[in-house]
């Protein structure tokens, strides 16, 4: 087995990439070991010591290092972890999948149903825009919200702590919503 690696925009962040299906469907994110209890996988990249964030996209890994820490020495170890894991065929949930694993709360609010039409458009633009765009560069996009004219999103992954993330966030996506959607006016993060 081999597993390829890519840099994302945030230097503090990995791209692994094990050539298999990782998540059949969505995303999830640990971002302490507690979390990470939840996923064996997770557990064993936390327990390296110098992990402060693991991402599950559908065919990648993102890890984020603690500040300081110098990738060629963390690189090998998360390597190692990765075909260990890969070549037991060890589940990546305890309990089996994603379902056995309670998700943080969700800050999400209700929409106001007078903008559903609104929201629909909003929300397919970050499925079939948004999301593979940020899935490439090791990270996920999830929708909050709209109100008064303002999409609230949260960043995940490689994304979250991405140095240009802000700028993702008002001039890439800001710009392509109100440019497909006129009702949208901002974007903030969530």
């Amino acid at each position: 087995m081999f597993i390829e690696t890519e840099t994302t925009p945030n230097p503090a962040t990995l791209k692994f990439l094990p050539g298999r299906q990782v998540m059949a469907s969505g995303t999830r994110e640990f971002t302490d070991p507690d979390a990470a209890e939840a996923s064996p996988l997770a557990s064993a990249l936390f327990s390296l010591g110098d992990v402060t964030g693991v991402f599950f996209g559908g065919d990648f890994i993102s890890v984020s290092a603690a500040p300081g820490v110098e990738w060629a020495h963390l690189k090998p170890q998360v390597v190692a972890v990765l075909l260990d894991h890969f070549v037991s065929e060890a589940p990546l949930f305890t309990g089996g999948d994603a379902a056995a694993i309670a998700i943080p709360a969700d800050d999400a609010f209700e929409d106001d149903p007078a903008d559903a039409d609104i929201v629909a458009q909003i929300q397919d633009l970050i499925e079939t825009r948004v999301r593979p765009a940020v899935a490439n560069d090791g990270g996920d996009i999830i929708y909050r919200g709209f109100r008064d004219g303002v999409v609230y999103l949260t960043m995940q992954g490689a994304c979250a702590g991405c140095p240009s993330s802000s700028a993702t966030l008002k001039q890439g996506i800001e710009g392509l919503l109100k440019h497909y959607v006129p009702e949208v006016n901002e974007v903030r993060a969530a």
